[in-house]
């Protein structure tokens, strides 16, 4: 696995209070990213999910029914 560096600018007197508690900088902010992204993956889901309900609604249930069986039986 590849690794890129990222930086950001801080206020300093809250670098000294991460170093004064010993935090791991690159740890908070790996963790903080991994969150932001997993919350953004699972918005484009539930959107993608909304779309599929809106097109399923179109089909009768009857339709779906039988498409469910036809499935079942193949196996």
């Amino acid at each position: 696995m590849s690794y890129v560096t990222v930086s950001a600018k801080i206020r300093r007197d809250l670098y000294l209070k991460l170093k004064k508690y010993n935090i791991s900088v690159s740890e908070v902010i790996r963790r903080a990213l991994e969150e932001e992204v997993r919350k953004r993956e699972e918005e484009e889901i539930k959107e993608a999910l909304k779309k599929a309900q809106e097109i399923l609604k179109e089909i009768p249930s009857s339709e779906l029914v039988k498409v469910i069986r036809m499935s079942r039986e193949e196996r």
